[in-house]
């Protein structure tokens, strides 16, 4: 590959990831509006959709930091809710940084839908990990139409999965509503040329 060929994807990797983090934080932004946080942080939201196509297309190192800009922004545009600087560095900054291992099926054809799992996953366990270690000084504490919860190892999975399970969810169904209109960006032929 030339140095102009490499230049030139490089540029397109940097504007390509700009326009999706900012349409992640516009996404987010409007969900906010239609669905209610979580009491003790999280939501449901149409933002993780961006941050996965974009680690879809350019790979699981690039994934990673459109990732940790994300979480980065989301913390300071939001303000974030945290328990101390390692809520802040787990639930914002090492979670939302998991969402780029959705990269790993890059290059296959279906690849975006197991990716979608796996960096959803990698988010979940991120903050099931927090709820644990960090959030278990809520315990026992209750989950409103879930009932009282005494163990943290519990109380975290379901207070993680409530909101993550839609997010992954929401984010599969928008890529199976664009994968055929938009199958050249999800294999990413288009950078080929």
């Amino acid at each position: 590959m030339s140095t102009k060929t490499t230049t030139r994807l490089r540029v397109h990797a940097l504007v390509e990831g700009a326009i999706l983090l900012a349409l992640a934080i516009v996404l987010n932004y409007l969900s906010k509006i239609v669905f209610a946080n979580m009491p003790n942080g999280g939501s449901v939201s149409l933002a993780m959709f961006p941050i996965l196509f974009y680690a879809h297309r350019w790979g699981v190192p690039r994934g990673l930091l459109v990732g940790f800009a994300y979480g980065l922004l989301d913390m300071l545009i939001d303000g974030g809710y945290a328990w101390g600087w390692q809520s802040i560095l787990l639930d914002y900054l090492v979670a939302y940084t998991a969402l780029g291992l959705g990269g790993f099926f890059k290059g296959k054809s279906w690849g975006i839908f197991p990716g979608i799992v796996t960096g959803c996953l990698g988010r979940f366990l991120v903050h099931y990990l927090s709820g644990v270690t960090i959030y278990k000084i809520l315990v026992p504490t209750e989950i409103t139409g879930f009932g009282v919860f005494g163990n943290p190892h519990l109380y975290s999975l379901v207070y993680n999965g409530v909101y993550m399970v839609p997010n992954t969810v929401i984010a599969l169904v928008i890529a199976g509503i664009l994968f055929v209109p938009m199958k050249k960006y999800f294999s990413g032929s288009d950078l080929r040329k």
